[in-house]
C-alpha cells in the first residue's frame, strides 16, 4: 500500500482555524490510486473517511474518529484551446490562489476576482466560492468526482452541480462525492467585472485606468489582505456566515428602524442583506472571550487568538446567531462545515 498512514495525528496544521484536535488516522492522497486505497481501507474496516483540502472551510469541534484524508494531488493542464476560449483542468489538491496566479501568468482571464480566497481547487465547487461579483459557476466547465458509494468516476456538468449561493450538490450530499479535478472555461480576452466600488477605487488609487486581469487580481488581493486576517498569523476560516436572503417586506421593515441597512435586491424579488453589517450593528465586532473572538476589522470573521477550541468558536457563533435572530428576525447560516 502506497498510502502512508499516521496514527493519532494532530490536525492543527491542517485547519485554518488552528484548532488542535486529533485524527484517529491521517493520510495524504497524491493521486487517484491513493484515494481509492483510502476508500478501500475504510470500507474493509468500517471506518469513516473525512476528506479535507486546505482545511479553510471546516470547524473541528472534537477529535475525529475517522481516517482524515488530505487531498495533495497536483497538476494543471490546458485541455482545450480554441484561441480566445481555453479550458484548464486542475487537480483537487492544487492551492486555489496559486492556481489563479498560474492562469493569469498564462494570459487566461476569468478567475481574477477570486484571488486570495483560501483553500484548494477541489473545495471551490463544494462552496461555489465567490467574491466581487464572480462565482465558480460563472467560469465552470465541468469536474470529475469519485462516487464513494460505487467507486465509479462521474463527470459533472454545470447544471448537474446545482450551484447556489455558497452551495452545490456536493455540499448538500456531504460524503457522497469526492472531487478529483475541476475544469474552468477561461479567456484570452478579459471581460472584467468591476461592479464593486472598492475594486474600481483601488485601481484608481493605483493610477490604473485601463486595467488588465492581473491588475484586478492584485487590487483584490490587496483589499482582501487588508480586510481579512492571514490564517497563518491569526486562525480563521474567512467569512463565517453567509449573507442572508430575506423577503423584500422584511427588508423594508428593517429599513424603517435601521436606515443604514445594507442590502442588495435579488432577481427573484428578495433582498440579500450584509451579514457583516448585521453583526457589527449588534455590537459583536471586536468581541473576545478567552481566545475565541470576532475580528476587530471584519465582523464576518471569527478568529482563534491561540488556544480556542472548536466548541468555544461554535458557541460564539451560536450566540451571534441567536442575537441576530432576536434583534432583526434574520437567520444567519454558518459557512464552514462542522465536524
Amino acid at each position: 500500500m502506497s498510502l502512508q498512514l499516521q496514527v493519532d495525528a494532530s490536525l492543527k496544521p491542517f485547519n485554518s482555524f488552528g484548532v488542535d484536535v486529533r485524527a484517529r488516522l491521517f493520510a495524504e492522497a497524491h493521486n487517484d490510486d491513493e484515494v481509492r486505497e483510502a476508500l478501500q481501507y475504510c470500507a474493509e474496516r468500517e471506518l469513516p473517511l473525512l476528506v479535507i483540502g486546505g482545511g479553510s472551510n471546516v470547524l473541528l469541534t472534537q477529535d475525529v474518529q475517522a481516517l482524515v484524508l488530505r487531498m495533495a494531488t497536483r497538476g494543471i493542464r490546458v485541455i482545450e484551446d480554441g484561441g480566445q476560449r481555453v479550458v484548464v483542468e486542475a487537480e483537487a489538491g492544487e492551492v486555489w490562489h496559486a492556481f489563479v496566479l498560474w492562469t493569469l501568468a498564462q494570459g487566461f482571464a476569468g478567475l481574477e476576482n477570486l484571488s486570495l480566497i483560501p483553500g484548494t481547487v477541489g473545495a471551490a465547487p463544494m462552496q461555489n466560492i465567490g467574491a466581487y461579483g464572480v462565482e465558480i459557476k460563472d467560469v465552470f466547465a465541468g469536474l470529475t468526482a469519485l462516487d464513494r458509494q460505487t467507486g465509479q468516476l462521474r463527470d459533472f456538468t454545470l447544471e448537474e452541480c446545482n450551484f447556489g449561493y455558497r452551495d452545490s450538490v456536493f455540499k448538500r450530499h456531504l460524503g457522497r462525492w469526492l472531487i478529483l479535478r475541476v475544469r474552468f472555461a477561461l479567456s484570452r480576452a478579459a471581460r472584467l467585472h468591476l461592479e464593486y466600488g472598492p475594486v474600481r477605487q483601488r485601481l484608481s488609487e493605483q493610477g490604473i485606468h485601463q486595467p488588465t486581469a492581473t491588475d484586478v487580481s492584485r487590487a483584490i488581493s490587496s483589499i482582501r489582505s487588508e480586510k481579512l486576517p492571514d490564517p497563518a498569523v491569526l486562525g480563521n476560516a474567512g467569512s463565517f456566515f453567509k449573507n442572508p436572503v430575506v423577503s423584500s417586506a422584511l427588508a423594508a421593515e428593517l429599513k424603517l428602524t435601521h436606515p443604514n441597512l445594507v442590502g442588495y435586491p435579488q432577481a427573484d424579488g428578495q433582498v440579500k442583506l450584509a451579514a457583516g453589517w448585521l453583526i457589527e450593528t449588534a455590537g459583536w465586532k471586536g468581541f473576545r472571550e478567552d481566545d475565541a473572538g470576532v475580528h476587530r476589522l471584519q465582523s464576518l470573521v471569527l478568529v482563534n487568538y491561540g488556544a480556542a477550541t472548536g466548541l468555544q468558536l461554535l458557541s460564539l457563533a451560536q450566540r451571534i446567531q441567536e442575537d441576530i435572530a432576536r434583534r432583526f428576525n434574520v437567520k444567519l447560516e454558518m459557512e464552514p462545515n462542522l465536524y
